[in-house]
């Protein structure tokens, strides 16, 4: 009681010395902001905060169809993530917004939550687009558009309920179990389940969105199915947007170290196209859908809904893991790149409460957006100033701009999506290089992306964090174990069925096993070691026994035959002092075997119990057991065992 009431004392101490620093933690910006050199990294945190906020604006509402939202909420949800995680982050290069694999898991979760509620799907061809965009439909009822955002809102509360939790408990360690190989298969599943269902938009057709074990096929089975009923109009704008989007992404690409800034097209291709779908009235003429109206300025902040909480609460955790998982790699990978140090644990914080926090204001679940982020760095941003000029940029369409996006066809916002969605599909092309580096990581992609896609996303993680682990058990459950041989005039001891022309020592055998010993392997570990050694005491023993057995048997049979004379007896007697030859123990080549624990990190009980036997075993017919290299903590426990 006591400690615990000292310990409770210094952490909750509270004076000048460590309320400074505390906030400082919490709130990173107050660290560099005053050292701010307004010379030298004010143009570039302007320049790229300016062509960030463009690029998201019509990610933004694209974005926002894909998370079953109306438009608005992904301006909101880019605008309030932005001012929130420049006061929080150690990263001075990341973009934090809309994430195409959070918005489709949101989507879904949102969708199925949607049909449990009794709303219909009369509006299925353009998801909520057109729908009360603002509020609810007058009467006090809460419409189709304003349930969907209120379990998006409160699902975005849990999911930053659950990161901060995770970052002030310090579990930061928990990404590592989501490897590269993983995630990639992931996002590649996602792209390919984004597409799906984006392609509804580019043909201009009215199906329901599945949901659910094979939603991936049996949306492609309706779109196969009504293909009769495409929309000639959608079809032709998606292709020449598409046309003209790609080549001129992909040159921006190519040229990217050239170029000062990338060419913004995206944002050319929807100004052009708003502004040909009204003037020759795309809705009216030809049936297309469009966005419809978005409403300007800010709504009052709401509560999250306590009531969905309950069925919520699973959908929230694979979002805040995936969101924190990625947010967290590309704050480190871009942090070395520039040689800056990035807490993981305060990066988790400032995402988490950058879900909580706008989950007041109309907001969806977010994380650091992989694209954007990219063009952040390469157009010169120096700080997380760049995003508030992103935030100034998305205020500006929050407050006059967004109604002119009316008109906008939704296929137009279909092919945004699809065309930031290419790095996701180019995984496929690394897979035979991957394949020849480690066939265990290209089990775990293809088993993500696969499980993921056919089955569900949530189910697909799943699955892939559990084979990934059981790649892992299988590496160390059956590792790599050879017999060492001494490479001439040194002291160095290699494989001697990798290496040639090395030198055995007579009747010496050592042995390496490359991996922990543990219940696991333990097994394994007895049967590789005497298949190298090629001698199995414990038959060797047991055959010795036989032999002693049968010996012994004789001699009982003798002493009867010959009890009645007391000469044989003693000569009987002297037969069994001294066995047969064939009574002995049969003969090994090797006197000693050297275990080389260099491997060797950690040994539990059981691997503990297995050496015992093993030494007893080899002892039992004449060969003693060394072991070597053993590391300071296995010297401890086999001192305590």
């Amino acid at each position: 009681k006591e400690l615990i009431l000292k310990k409770a004392r210094e952490v909750c101490t509270c004076s000048h010395q460590t309320i400074i620093p505390f906030f400082c933690q919490l709130f990173p910006v107050l660290d560099w902001l005053p050292h701010y050199n307004v010379k030298t990294q004010l143009l570039g945190d302007v320049i790229s905060g300016l062509l960030v906020g463009i690029v998201a604006i019509p990610q933004s509402i694209s974005y926002s169809i894909l998370a079953n939202q109306d438009p608005i909420y992904g301006i909101y949800t880019n605008f309030f993530c932005n001012i929130i995680y420049v006061a929080m982050a150690t990263s001075r290069h990341n973009f934090v917004g809309s994430f195409g694999v959070l918005c489709l898991m949101i989507g879904q979760s949102v969708n199925r939550h949607l049909q449990l509620a009794g709303y219909s799907e009369d509006n299925a061809g353009s998801s909520l687009v057109g729908n009360s965009s603002f509020s609810s439909n007058g009467t006090g009822a809460c419409d189709r558009s304003c349930y969907a955002i209120t379990v998006a809102l409160s699902l975005s509360f849990l999911v930053g309920l659950y990161q901060i939790l995770l970052g002030v408990l310090q579990l930061g360690f928990v990404a590592v179990y989501l490897s590269e190989p993983l995630l990639s298969g992931f996002v590649t599943s996602s792209s390919l389940t984004i597409i799906t269902s984006q392609m509804k938009y580019l043909l201009g057709l009215k199906i329901p969105r599945h949901e659910g074990v094979g939603s991936f096929i049996l949306t492609w089975v309706d779109l196969f199915r009504y293909i009769q009923n495409t929309n000639i109009c959608d079809l032709v704008t998606s292709l020449v947007a598409l046309a003209i989007i790609v080549p001129v992404k992909e040159i921006n690409d190519r040229y990217k170290e050239k170029m000062k800034a990338p060419f913004l097209i995206e944002l050319l291709v929807v100004i052009v196209a708003t502004v040909i779908s009204y003037y020759f009235n795309f809705e009216e003429q030809y049936k297309s859908a469009v966005c419809g109206d978005i409403p300007t300025g800010f709504r009052k902040p709401t509560l999250p809904d306590i009531n969905l909480f309950s069925s919520l609460a699973v959908d929230a955790l694979p979002i805040a893991v995936i969101g924190f998982a990625m947010t967290v790699s590309l704050a480190e990978i871009f942090g070395k790149k520039h040689g800056y140090a990035v807490r993981a644990n305060q990066e988790m914080i400032a995402i988490g409460m950058c879900n909580l926090i706008p989950s007041f204001f109309y907001c969806f679940a977010s994380s650091a957006a992989l694209t954007k982020t990219l063009l952040k760095e390469s157009t010169g941003t120096q700080t997380q100033v760049s995003g508030l000029v992103t935030s100034l940029v998305l205020l500006l369409v929050l407050l006059w701009i967004a109604p002119l996006f009316y008109s906008l066809q939704t296929s137009i916002l279909g092919v945004v999506t699809i065309v930031n969605l290419r790095g996701g599909l180019r995984k496929f092309c690394d897979t035979p290089c991957m394949w020849q580096l480690s066939k265990l990581d290209m089990v775990v992609w293809w088993t993500t992306m696969l499980s993921s896609t056919l089955i569900t996303t949530e189910i697909g993680l799943l699955v892939g964090v559990c084979v990934a682990l059981l790649c892992v058990i299988f590496r160390t459950q059956r590792p790599r174990a050879m017999l060492l041989g001494k490479v001439s005039n040194t002291q160095i001891y290699e494989d001697q069925s990798t290496y040639k022309q090395l030198s055995s020592i007579a009747n010496i055998k050592i042995f390496r096993f490359e991996s922990s010993l543990y219940y696991a392997n333990k097994d394994y570990f007895k049967t590789v070691l005497y298949q190298k050694t090629g001698v199995n005491p414990v038959l060797m023993a047991a055959k010795h026994q036989r032999v002693e057995a049968q010996a012994n048997a004789d001699m009982g049979n003798s002493k009867s035959f010959f009890g009645t004379r007391l000469d044989c007896l003693k000569q009987g007697t002297k037969r069994a002092e001294k066995p047969p030859a064939d009574a002995c123990p049969p003969s090994t080549d090797m006197h000693t075997l050297i275990l080389d624990c260099g491997a060797m990190q950690f040994i539990d009980t059981m691997g503990l119990s297995v050496l015992k036997e093993t030494h007893q075993d080899y002892k039992k017919i004449g060969v003693q057991v060394l072991l070597a290299n053993c590391n300071p903590s296995i010297r401890h426990r086999l001192r305590e065992g």
